[in-house]
């Protein structure tokens, strides 16, 4: 029974999802934050935790972010301060910073909700927490919108905004029919092979008759996709 809990999808509701950005180049600002907010218009952000294993913040149909939490302690750290999550990600390519804000009908809840998904996160890596000494409850209402005012702890260099971007599904599709010349955001290069061996599992389907037709009809499909 407690293994069934486990592999259960979780869902929140955020009040706001932020990236941090790098400073503008030649410009003697400081780094700032691009924040995402859930809105009737925009639509609601949510953040899942597939029973696969993946992490994913996305805003109506548009997916913001995503990754694999299976071995993420190589590449990630999370910390929770009241009712955000702080992820800190070192990769090859740079590193980078993200900021989680849950949403409940009361301070109270949104915290509450903050610490059940981090009882979540704890199945795959530890997660810290920030104390917040002498806080008022007027700056504790400000959320991720003035957070980014001030330094975080020990901070990682962000990289270049370009490799953050989130992609729609149009445009995904068009990537992966080669019309574009879009890169793939870091959110979408971690890649968790399934148990076994990939390449045997390549060579039985390029083996089977009918893998070129299905080939064919995902490439039909997403060329549908783009005309929409």
């Amino acid at each position: 029974m407690a293994e069934e809990i486990k592999t259960t999808q979780a869902v929140w509701r955020l009040k706001r999802y932020g990236r941090f950005l790098p400073k503008a180049q030649n410009v003697g600002e400081n780094s700032s934050w691009k924040v995402f907010e859930s809105s009737e218009s925009k639509g609601t952000l949510e953040l899942k935790i597939l029973e696969s294993g993946h992490l994913l913040i996305a805003q109506a149909q548009e997916l913001l972010e995503g990754f694999s939490l299976l071995n993420a302690q190589s590449f990630l750290k999370i910390q929770q301060k009241s009712d955000s999550l702080l992820f800190y990600f070192t990769l090859k390519e740079g590193s980078r910073m993200i900021r989680l804000q849950f949403e409940g009908s009361s301070r109270s809840e949104a915290v509450d909700l903050c610490r059940k998904a981090v009882e979540r996160l704890n199945e795959y890596l530890p997660v810290g927490t920030q104390e917040q000494p002498g806080t008022s409850s007027t700056t504790q209402t400000t959320g991720i919108s003035n957070q980014h005012k001030q330094t975080p702890v020990a901070p990682p260099q962000a990289i270049h905004d370009g490799t953050q971007e989130s992609l729609s599904i149009k445009q995904l599709s068009q990537y992966f029919l080669g019309d574009s010349g879009l890169s793939l955001p870091l959110a979408y290069h971690h890649f968790t092979p399934p148990p076994g061996d990939l390449e045997s599992l390549l060579r039985l389907c390029l083996l089977d008759s009918s893998f070129p037709g299905f080939v064919e009809d995902v490439e039909k499909m997403l060329n549908g996709l783009i005309k929409e």
